[in-house]
């Protein structure tokens, strides 16, 4: 059985967030491990799914595009979210780095994905921010990265070529703060993986944007069998009222 489906930003979020749960690594690590859920919109709704509760959505950015390259208004009300053996933990930046292991996950959202399956993340800090802080380490260690992010974010040129040709001292006219690109890799989960891990379907990314209701969407092709297909789609029809929280830029 073959579908269609549109999803509009918060409906994405609220998929691609059920999809990262449903990773076997991040499953794992929630039995086993520790998880860092990092500062992010789509995270928001991560963390919410790992906890079993809503976080403050406002205040759970950092980087933000609000017509700019931006900061969020909140920065700093919120932490990194951390779970280990299944429970939230205080968040203590230095020991948490220092006991990082395999098995371990690191959650971290992105800004763009190449055809390559690289995501770029935006970096307004000169010290490199939430990439700075853990993708060294992680990738050091064997901690896994789990990258969600949705396919409206798909571009066409290699976030390779972009990173050599980006930084806050390589642009002279932002607009907003100028940032550097990150070439991220892990496990990449947007809508396309995440109906896989769910329903055990195929996706395909066949268009995106449109008008009104319809602005910032993706529109996708779901195939596969008539009882895994309707499941899907009955999941994304009850994710149409999908609610995202403001979060605002600085002014």
């Amino acid at each position: 059985m073959k579908a269609s489906a549109t999803l509009h930003p918060a409906a994405s979020k609220h998929l691609i967030a059920r999809g990262v749960a449903a990773h076997p690594s991040v499953r794992a690590a929630l039995e086993r491990g520790t998880i860092v859920v990092t500062l992010g919109t789509t995270n928001a709704h991560v963390a919410d799914e790992l906890l079993g509760t809503q976080i403050d959505h406002g205040a759970f950015a950092a980087g933000v595009i609000d017509g700019r390259w931006n900061v969020n208004e909140r920065i700093g009300e919120a932490t990194d979210v951390v779970i280990r053996n299944g429970a939230r933990i205080e968040f203590d930046g230095a020991s948490l780095l220092e006991s990082l292991a395999a098995g371990d996950v690191v959650i971290k959202g992105g800004n763009a994905l190449d055809p390559f399956g690289t995501v770029g993340v935006l970096m307004a800090s000169p010290t490199g921010g939430t990439v700075g802080r853990y993708i060294p380490s992680a990738m050091a260690r064997g901690v896994e990265t789990v990258i969600p992010i949705s396919v409206a974010k798909s571009i066409h040129a290699p976030i390779s070529e972009l990173s050599l040709e980006m930084g806050s001292g390589a642009i002279e006219r932002a607009d907003g703060i100028p940032c550097g690109l990150f070439p991220l890799v892990g496990h990449v989960v947007t809508e396309i993986e995440a109906l896989s891990l769910l329903y055990g379907v195929r996706a395909l990314h066949v268009a995106s944007g449109g008008v009104g209701a319809g602005v910032g969407s993706v529109s996708l092709l779901i195939d596969g069998e008539r009882d895994a297909v309707t499941a899907a789609c009955d999941a994304l029809d009850a994710l149409k009222e999908a609610t995202e929280p403001a979060v605002r830029g600085r002014p």
